[in-house]
């Protein structure tokens, strides 16, 4: 199913800097990849409207939320707990279950990648832009099930990020 020549130009010679988890409780989870990866340096955020100010899903306003939780790097686990829909994540779950959901590679800019998807002919299906404490940061997540057989994220990573929320229990 995954054939190189389809990952967008624009991503070759990349690597993933971010592996994507879909989970149904987002204590639990890291709980779980706590005890698995003996590190317990997370950190948590809640993503909604009021926190990233431009959401979409499949061209339209967003309206979705979601808690996620981050750790570490090179690659960084991101856990994600879908809250309210519809979104992405609502959808895949629908299709495919938890689990994997994305490789995620950190990008200078949104707004690059947009012209370069379109270039390709890459549909963004799901994005949100102005997280970081300045309004900057966004993601984009690619259309890449049929050709990759997964889902590509590119982040632009804020400048600053706001502080983590407390760790669930």
């Amino acid at each position: 199913m995954f054939d190189p020549d389809a990952l967008p130009e624009f991503l070759k010679g990349m690597y993933p800097r971010q592996i994507g988890m879909l989970v149904p409780d987002l204590a639990l989870g890291i709980k779980q990849w706590t005890a698995l990866t003996g590190r317990d340096d997370w950190r948590v955020y809640t993503y909604s409207p009021d926190w990233v100010p431009e959401l979409k899903y499949r061209g339209e306003p967003g309206v979705f939320s979601m808690r996620l939780a981050l750790l570490g790097s090179e690659p960084q686990v991101e856990l994600i707990q879908p809250l309210t829909g519809p979104s992405l994540y609502h959808e895949w779950i629908e299709e495919h279950g938890y689990g994997l959901h994305h490789l995620g590679f950190w990008t200078d800019s949104i707004d690059a990648v947009h012209e370069q998807c379109a270039a390709a002919g890459i549909d963004i299906v799901f994005e949100g832009r102005g997280y970081g404490v300045d309004g900057d940061g966004g993601f984009a997540y690619l259309d890449t099930l049929d050709t990759l057989g997964i889902i590509l994220e590119a982040i632009e990573v804020p400048k600053q990020r706001r502080p983590s929320e407390p760790i669930p229990t």
